[in-house]
């Protein structure tokens, strides 16, 4: 896998709008709402765009084997540098070796003494995220949505 991260500005509109619109990764995406158009689509690029401006860090368009694959990376959420990873199904496989890429650049790059990991109730469960070694941390709500909060901490 060649994995490159990209800033979003520099993703096609078509192709953030075509993966917001995705029926089985908006089951997992409560605060989508119900239209992702390309007016919605330039505002949320924007919206993610000021994290880096704010926060020194945000999130990533990322290129599988220079394809459009999906996004993630961290976004400020009240006050942790929270992992977000959306990837259009054809990648869904790819999630694990992309997580690693982005612990090493948490850890080691930025110096994080820890990540969270939210998840909506529509995940059920989150094996996935304690294989992974997060540890539940409680609920947050944002926008009148509660998700399960999950960290991992540095390692060391």
């Amino acid at each position: 896998m060649n994995l490159k991260r990209v800033r979003l500005i520099e993703v096609s509109v078509s192709d953030l709008v075509a993966l917001h619109n995705t029926p089985g990764v908006l089951r997992h995406m409560p605060l989508a709402g119900a239209v992702f158009d390309e007016a919605r689509c330039r505002q949320w690029v924007q919206a993610k765009e000021a994290q880096w401006t704010t926060h020194g860090y945000g999130p990533w368009g990322l290129l599988i084997d220079g394809a459009f694959a999906g996004w993630g990376g961290f976004q400020c959420e009240q006050g942790d540098a929270d992992f977000a990873l959306v990837l259009s199904p054809a990648y869904w496989g790819y999630g694990r070796a992309i997580f690693q890429h982005f612990i090493r650049l948490a850890f080691d790059d930025m110096g994080l003494a820890s990540i969270t990991a939210l998840l909506p109730p529509s995940r059920g469960h989150a094996n996935g995220l304690r294989r992974l070694g997060f540890e539940p941390d409680g609920s947050v709500r944002i926008d009148g949505t509660v998700f399960c909060r999950y960290r991992l901490r540095a390692p060391g």
